[in-house]
């Protein structure tokens, strides 16, 4: 009994001693190590990015941040709470890396206190949160002593893949308040206005992201000049320019001014079929995309059956999804990895886009940023208005193996577009500069075969959170545009905080046998579907013999014919059947192979390894066992 009390006395001393030092171990570490983290994610999204690092070092004078936090909304949602720590952890890293440049104060604004006026006043957003009305705040303010301002009006955790790109967009604004500026000239409805059926349509989202940046100067299309103050010169959708604003465009190139051009063989907004619709989908700018040395094919699409995205339409009374071969999700493998305008992109969505080639012998060269895969083809743009057969494009898809460019960086010695001269019409301030016939030195041109890369419906989705306005991308279209911009005009910062893990990728193996296995139910679809019609029609023609009475009238030969047309109908529409449910099991089977793979059979090799390794140790423990 005394042996058995004593073991018992040294397990529970034992047990209390590794707590103890468990205990000591943590407080030590959390003393000594708290600076030091170890980031395992995809993408290292808790590790600050070399453009924050630089941002950080950058300010000049000190920035003074508010961050409120209700502690009651952090009591009513988890959720808040647990992001508040995230944030504060964030604005904690920035204050060091910044060496006291940045000063954090927090705030709890509890309902009727000095904080709650201050998180009001700063223009931080309240949210109900009980029945007596009381708000609850999550947000910051932020300003420097020359009163340059910036605001998050709520932190939403759907944001929180964005969390330090708004951050340190937010210290950028007020460290560096003197924004460039942009001259838009677009001959599609970007600024908003009304829309069919006479709906207000908002701003394009992309525009408002560029606000954020620089400073937005609409250009109209009956302009006759480049402003002297536009640093940057964005071209979308360029249709009927004068030939005088032409010349300006020609001339602030080769002087050196940067350009990023949409273009489009086929510009979905432009094209849309209705009573009072214009159909104007064709982008008119080659005689200044021949003088910087590229060609956009000419009625012609990028098909590419590899980056196809899936959509739904309407076959007859079903609603079908497929591959619609000119609706392209590019992914990194289609984007330049060592240009830094794409190198951190995940996804990027297009429309429809045309095809961009060099034009031999130009000075000029032409580096590809987006291209489709080799599984790519031209498409006829004339097919896609107003209303394209996506299952028969899918259908008659024959790849070729060559690469196409979607969007590209022009760059060396460009020649004038005007040789003989400037055109009638020119302003004062065009006839007082000398025509340049060459540029001044290399020029920088971005030109993007594709406009509908800018509409919000495909990267952005616009969400209303507790009365607030966010903008959730779920493809970095939008990233890509400003890159473009800011690498353009020199601020290249912000460019890699971009883009970080925020697409959702695609299974390339389920979408490859998804794909094998669609094509040849739709080929076969169709080969049945021809014979069905086929049939019909000698049926018709069969019964189309009446007397004067209106009866049909078949001798016994014809009505064997009428059976066995009709028997042969019911076949082919069983078969038919049978195919779409062939395509659909075997989907089915590869969802719950994927399903087991990724839950059941990782568990199962580890327990597999579990019991080898057991076996192994019994094993060696026998035959280490002295011999009875």
């Amino acid at each position: 009994m005394f042996s058995k009390s004593k073991n018992q006395a040294l397990a529970f001393s034992g047990l209390s001693l590794a707590v103890v030092f468990l205990l000591a171990v943590n407080v030590f570490s959390n003393a000594s190590f708290k600076s030091l983290q170890l980031d395992l994610t995809e993408g290292q999204l808790f590790t600050l990015s070399d453009g924050t690092r630089s941002v950080l070092n950058d300010i000049e004078e000190p920035i003074k941040i508010k961050l409120f936090f209700s502690k009651i909304l952090g009591e009513q949602s988890p959720e808040h709470a647990v992001y508040f720590k995230r944030v504060k952890e964030l604005l904690g890293q920035y204050v060091k890396l910044s060496g006291g440049k940045i000063d954090l104060r927090i705030y709890n604004p509890e309902p009727f206190s000095d904080a709650e006026d201050m998180a009001s006043a700063s223009g931080v957003k309240g949210i109900p949160i009980n029945k007596n009305g009381d708000l609850g705040y999550f947000g910051l303010s932020a300003y420097n002593s020359t009163d340059d301002e910036g605001l998050i009006g709520f932190l939403s955790p759907d944001r929180e893949t964005f969390l330090e790109y708004d951050m340190t967009k937010l210290i950028h604004s007020i460290a560096k308040p003197k924004k460039p500026v942009i001259g838009i000239l677009s001959s599609l409805p970007m600024n908003g206005g009304m829309g069919p059926r006479s709906a207000q349509q908002p701003r394009w989202a992309i525009v408002d992201q560029l606000g954020e940046f620089f400073e937005i100067l609409p250009l109209p299309r009956e302009m006759l000049n480049v402003p002297k103050d536009v640093d940057i010169l964005m071209l979308v959708h360029p249709k009927r320019l004068r030939p005088a604003m032409q010349y300006s465009i020609d001339q602030f190139t080769l002087r050196g001014g940067r350009v990023i051009a949409f273009v489009d063989n086929n510009a979905e907004i432009a094209a849309r079929p209705g009573p009072n619709a214009k159909t104007d989908p064709v982008s008119e700018f080659d005689p200044l995309l021949d003088a910087w040395g590229v060609n956009m094919v000419k009625g012609k699409v990028a098909g590419d059956i590899q980056t196809a995205r899936r959509v739904n339409v309407q076959q007859g009374n079903k609603l079908e999804t497929t591959s619609y071969v000119v609706w392209l999700s590019l992914l990194p493998e289609n984007m330049a990895k060592n240009d830094v305008i794409t190198g951190e992109l995940q996804m990027i969505n297009i429309g429809s886009a045309g095809i961009l080639q060099a034009i031999e012998g130009a000075e000029t060269t032409l580096t590809p940023l987006l291209q489709t895969s080799a599984l790519s083809m031209e498409i006829e743009s004339d097919i896609l208005t107003p209303r394209p057969d996506v299952v028969a494009l899918f259908r008659n898809f024959v790849p070729t193996n060559k690469k196409m460019t979607l969007a590209a960086r022009i760059s060396g010695k460009a020649k004038t577009a005007f040789p003989d001269g400037p055109p009638e019409k020119v302003i004062d301030a065009e006839k007082a500069l000398p025509q340049l016939k060459t540029s001044v030195s290399g020029i920088n041109v971005i030109v993007v075969a594709d406009t509908d890369i800018l509409r919000d419906r495909l990267w952005v989705d616009r969400q209303n959170i507790y009365g607030n306005r966010t903008l959730v991308p779920h493809a970095n279209n939008g990233d890509f545009v400003i890159n473009a911009v800011d690498n353009l005009s020199g601020t290249d910062a912000l460019i890699n905080l971009r883009g970080r893990n925020r697409a959702q990728r695609p299974f390339k193996m389920v979408e490859e046998i998804r794909r094998e296995a669609e094509l040849k139910f739709r080929n076969k679809e169709k080969e049945l579907q021809d014979k069905l019609v086929d049939i019909r029609g000698k049926l018709n023609k069969v019964l189309r013999r009446e007397d004067t009475t209106g009866e049909v009238i078949m001798n016994a030969l014809e009505k064997e014919s009428v059976d066995n047309f009709r028997s042969e109908m019911t076949s082919i529409r069983k078969e038919l059947r049978d195919v779409q449910l062939a395509l659909r099991q075997d989907i089915d089977k590869l969802d719950s192979w994927l399903k087991f793979i990724n839950i059941a059979a990782i568990p199962l090799v580890l327990l597999i390894i579990s019991l080898i390794s057991g076996r192994l140790r019994q094993s060696r423990r026998r035959a280490a066992a002295p011999a009875e």
